[in-house]
């Protein structure tokens, strides 16, 4: 089992704000120095097609003046190569992104674009960058991020956050054999999607599970306790998670 699980913090919402006015605030680059301060371990940003949220010029600052680890969410396109392979951020990780979408909707979809995604994964990975798959808990899903040569994957967790009644238990069994399947086949294994204060504790007790990223909560919770009291307590929680995973008696092999 991991020990400390870490926390990727995704600063898009933050610009959704400052684009909603056209002005400069608030900066990205002041709420990663935040996050870095109030216990996150990296910083994600997705740098869309139509710029909705997070422009060239957040993806530059961010390169050059954090200094956590930043994670480039992107679409793989030959545009996004490019920026990627200028700033070479410390990881990518590849989404599906539609134009009419609100946020993403489903993880990317490895197993039907193996050979498209192939260049892409390879280019990435030969310019030290390394590679995230983001995806679906899904068996086809993750021997296909295997087989592309990409050393992670991100577990996409919507459909768990999303879930109600008798639905929870069967969507976190989902992401619990998907990442214990991950791990099986030498895979990191991260996961994201919707997390809250109410959803993160299970997510952050799966023992395979080394990185959660997550950002609308925290920006939208961030206007009641502010920023670095949003991401401590999401902090607190997946640690005391965690911590009480790892106190559990592991089960005993039959003789």
């Amino acid at each position: 089992m991991t020990g400390k699980l870490r926390l990727g913090v995704n600063i898009d919402h933050v610009a959704t704000i400052r684009n909603a006015r056209g002005v400069r605030y608030p900066d990205p680059l002041r709420a990663a120095h935040l996050a870095a301060e109030a216990g996150a371990d990296g910083i994600t940003a997705h740098l869309r097609e139509d710029r909705r949220h997070i422009s060239d010029d957040d993806i530059q600052s961010l390169s050059e003046k954090i200094d956590l680890p930043l994670n480039l969410e992107m679409a793989a396109t030959p545009e996004m190569l490019a920026i990627a392979s200028r700033h070479k951020p410390h990881a990518v990780c590849l989404v599906p992104e539609k134009r009419q979408e609100l946020t993403t909707e489903g993880g990317l979809d490895v197993a039907a674009g193996r050979d498209y995604l192939a260049s892409y994964v390879s280019a990435l990975g030969e310019a030290g960058i390394r590679v995230s798959l983001f995806i679906d808990p899904e068996a086809g899903q993750i021997e296909a991020a295997k087989a592309l040569g990409a050393p992670v994957v991100e577990l996409h967790t919507g459909s768990y956050c999303e879930a109600s009644g008798g639905e929870v238990a069967g969507e976190l069994e989902r992401l619990v054999r998907a990442a214990k399947m991950a791990e099986g086949l030498g895979l990191e294994c991260h996961a994201g999607h919707g997390l809250s204060y109410d959803t993160v504790g299970p997510v952050a007790a799966i023992a395979t599970i080394v990185e959660l990223n997550i950002g609308h909560f925290l920006v939208g919770e961030a206007i009641f306790s502010g920023l670095g009291g949003a991401i401590k307590h999401m902090r607190a929680l997946m640690d005391e998670a965690r911590a009480e995973a790892l106190a559990r008696p592991r089960p005993q092999a039959s003789a």
